[in-house]
């Protein structure tokens, strides 16, 4: 999601996009491990 918002900001210069980057780049560090755990949980094979 980061990615794609740094994307659409870089190419429009929208102030509110990055203002959107920004908080959700806040987001995602005051949970750490959070996307290790996602990923985590699809590597696992279905039982």
């Amino acid at each position: 999601m980061l990615d794609f918002t740094w994307k659409v900001f870089s190419q429009t210069g929208n102030i509110d996009t990055y203002l959107l980057f920004k908080e959700l780049e806040k987001d995602n560090h005051e949970i750490p491990g959070i996307q290790d755990e996602e990923l985590a949980s699809l590597d696992s094979p279905i039982s």
